[in-house]
């Protein structure tokens, strides 16, 4: 049985769904049913009890996953043994992030640095309007950007942050009395165009074309940093939905924050160029996939 195959057992005896276990490790749906029904034709017994409504494990299926978690257990630990060692000469990441999201992985990274003598972080910034190119070019290592990322060329790895949204508006906005806002809302306004370098499905995941009533969300004028954002949402040309961490560490004069209580929850994750997959980055993704998501 493969690494992967193992890991997709092991994922789904804790999810006990095949959905969530495709998204938790990042492969289709298909592939988890196709490695189950492999192992099940290796052992010649049902390994998972299916029906419309729930999966559970069999009596085989839970002793494998007894005997098979610690064989997991120790490979992990062996391959981390041999990362640390590999990374004791000392090497340094350069992370891309948004804003202040740096200061708020700072657990994660101290983590990191601990449990990897020698290795160093540092951080650089995240044009919105072509979040990839300092991945491509090799100016960051690895980038935090929201999900979903769905591009060939790169990996995405652990979730870091978990947060909700909070739409940036004019002090003098007929919205900023009221205190919140919500998607709806955005109908009624202008909110920013990144313009045409930022694939829209990612924008689109922050800032999406229409309402959940089908309404069109108008997009314009162009702004790619936060710095033009805020000026352009202080002058009131538009409003702007942002991770709720802009409100955390901004205060711009002639700005307001407000909660946005239906729109979904953001992920965060470590995305990186799969060609410049190393040791020193799966470390880290390692390192964030024991740490866990850090909620916002």
């Amino acid at each position: 049985m493969e690494l992967r195959d193992i890991e997709i057992f092991l994922t789904l005896a804790e999810e006990l769904h095949f959905g969530r276990t495709a998204e938790r490790l990042h492969v289709s749906q298909a592939r988890v049913s196709q490695a189950i029904r492999a192992q099940e034709r290796r052992i010649g017994t049902a390994l998972f009890e299916r029906t419309s409504r729930r999966v559970q494990l069999t009596v085989v299926g839970r002793r494998l996953r007894e005997d098979l978690q610690q064989v997991h257990d120790l490979l992990q630990a062996a391959l981390a043994r041999a990362e640390a060692a590999g990374l004791s000469a000392g090497q340094t990441l350069k992370i891309g992030v948004f804003g202040h999201a740096g200061h708020e992985l700072r657990p994660l990274m101290d983590a990191f640095r601990t449990r990897y003598p020698g290795t160093d972080v540092t951080f650089g910034e995240i044009n919105g309007a072509d979040p990839f190119n300092a991945l491509r070019s090799g100016a960051h290592d690895v980038n935090v950007l929201w999900l979903p990322v769905v591009e060939p060329d790169l990996t995405v790895g652990p979730t870091v942050l978990t947060g909700r949204r909070v739409l940036a508006v004019a002090t003098g906005h007929p919205l900023a009395a009221r205190g919140f806002a919500s998607l709806e809302d955005l109908a009624d306004n202008h909110v920013v165009d990144f313009g045409p370098d930022a694939p829209e499905y990612w924008v689109s995941a922050m800032v999406p074309t229409r309402t959940p009533q089908g309404r069109r969300i108008p997009r314009g004028p162009i702004a790619r940093t936060f710095h033009e954002i805020v000026s352009l949402v202080a002058s009131g040309q538009c409003v702007h939905p942002l991770g709720e961490i802009a409100a955390r560490y901004n205060s711009p004069p002639g700005i307001v924050f407000l909660p946005m209580p239906d729109a979904p929850t953001l992920q965060w994750a470590l995305t990186w160029r799969s060609s410049s997959d190393s040791p020193a980055i799966r470390a880290l993704a390692h390192a964030a996939t024991e740490f866990g998501p850090i909620h916002l």
